[in-house]
């Protein structure tokens, strides 16, 4: 290979590697919903069609946003978001949801053209932010293990071919591409892929009349907005933040809200960025900090294919194993786990960061949110209360 295509492709590799994970993990997505859209009572054209929109607005923001300012902003729909929409299924209808969802979307719309969001970001020191991660991420990487004793052949495959490949290698191949190869002839080899696909089927695209409820506005716009806003868009600008970006925050509040809007049109959702993808994209293992977004577009490719096979969505979850999914995208998280638990414990802070660690280990629900949005607020709670000093520091710096 000549010289240059070579430098060229080194160039790109780490974002390729970076965008495998990111893939996969989408593919785990895709699960959550249909398992959302069975509870919810949808029939497959409804279904389709709330997946297209799932995947498919958040996909197109994060090409127009991570080209627009050269930054890796990986937009999704907000998984926990999409859980608290089928936890109220019994007792809200499918068209109510949407109308509480564009109530969320005008409100979220609305605080970031107005610059509100921006404030809070100012009080979250990042040390809090990097305790949720850690804890965020934590999960997926033990994971790998649990997943050993279903699948050992698969997982020990992934795993074998990961250490190898760090070692032998180095850094001249991304490790997480020789794990891929190895668990995909592993899968073949012991007959855990699902059948394939008979083929992308594109979607209904069906329209859902949105209900107004004041009951379901008041249990469900308040929190998805927060979700959006304080559980998702904040930790994650922090984090790109932290990384040397200068993300435009106001523009992807709007962006979340307008999306939103726009998505809600076919399902409830919320388009928001990814507090555990956005490390992946954005974090050092996806390379030169000003190549990093185009590991958004290598991503972005997944998320076409699944927006545009929604038809087909049920097959193309069943067939990956979910054992490779799980293993792949834990062994590409340990390096944002290892920064991550690095910066929690850095200093100045030490207790709050902790704090919203653990927290984001946890399964705390109250008022309908989550442990996302419990790590910020009682770690940086924590923080301010005990450790004043330390977090004077950080705001001042």
């Amino acid at each position: 290979m000549p010289a240059r295509p070579r430098e060229r492709l080194r160039t790109l590799a780490p974002q390729l590697s970076a965008a495998v994970p990111v893939s996969v993990l989408f593919l785990g997505g895709l699960t959550v919903t249909l398992t959302a859209a069975q509870s919810l009572g949808l029939s497959a054209s409804q279904t389709s069609s709330w997946i297209m929109a799932l995947f498919g607005v958040p996909g197109a923001l994060s090409v127009i946003l991570s080209f627009r300012y050269r930054q890796p902003l990986m937009v999704t729909g907000n998984i926990t978001a999409l859980i608290f929409f089928a936890s109220l299924g019994a007792d809200v209808s499918f068209p109510e949801l949407v109308g509480a969802s564009i109530v969320a979307a005008a409100l979220v719309l609305v605080a970031g053209a107005a610059g509100f969001t921006g404030r809070i970001t100012s009080w979250i020191p990042a040390p809090i932010v990097m305790g949720l991660i850690a804890g965020a991420v934590l999960p997926f990487v033990w994971q790998v293990f649990t997943a050993m004793g279903t699948a050992p052949a698969v997982v020990g495959s992934v795993l074998a071919a990961y250490v190898v490949s760090q070692r032998m290698l180095g850094t001249k191949v991304p490790p997480i591409f020789p794990a891929l190869v190895a668990g995909v002839i592993a899968a073949g080899v012991t007959g855990h892929f699902g059948d394939a696909p008979p083929g992308l089927a594109l979607p209904d695209a069906i329209r859902v009349v949105p209900s107004f409820s004041v009951g379901a506005i008041a249990t469900t716009a308040p929190v998805i907005a927060v979700l959006m806003t304080l559980q998702s868009n904040v930790p994650s600008v922090i984090y790109l933040r932290g990384q040397g970006y200068d993300p435009p925050e106001r523009i992807i509040n709007v962006a979340s809200g307008g999306g939103t809007l726009v998505g809600s049109l076919f399902g409830p959702m919320a388009a928001s960025l990814a507090v555990v993808l956005v490390p992946l994209v954005g974090g050092p293992g996806a390379g030169r900090r000003d190549h990093r977004y185009r590991a958004v577009f290598a991503s972005c490719i997944m998320v076409g294919l699944i927006a545009a096979g929604a038809k087909t969505a049920t097959d193309l979850a069943m067939f990956v194993p979910s054992e490779l999914i799980v293993s792949l995208a834990g062994l590409a998280l340990i390096p944002v786990l290892t920064n991550a638990l690095g910066d929690t414990v850095r200093g100045p802070l030490r207790l709050g960061p902790v704090v919203a660690f653990a927290t984001a280990l946890s399964d705390v629900s109250l008022l309908g949110l989550g442990p996302f949005f419990w790590s910020l607020a009682l770690g940086t709670g924590i923080s301010l209360v005990l450790e004043r000093d330390g977090w004077t520091q950080i705001r001042d710096d």
